[in-house]
């Protein structure tokens, strides 16, 4: 059987923490950013984690990591 190729849009989105679980940027920091509030834009900098629901799914993407 071949290898599962790895989705390449996937890799650049994701990392795998040291405790197996997918760290992911947050979304709606690109534009429009004079109407966000400092303290909005500061949090939308931190990565958090893919949710729970999500996770199996988007693990599937990237074997092998």
């Amino acid at each position: 059987m071949p290898k599962m190729k790895t989705n390449r849009a996937a890799a650049k989105r994701f990392k795998r923490t040291a405790g197996g679980r997918l760290r992911r940027w947050k979304a709606y920091k690109s534009h429009i950013l004079t109407k966000k509030t400092r303290k909005r834009k500061r949090r939308l900098r931190q990565a958090t984690l893919v949710s729970e629901a999500d996770e199996p799914r988007m693990k599937r993407l990237i074997p092998g990591s």
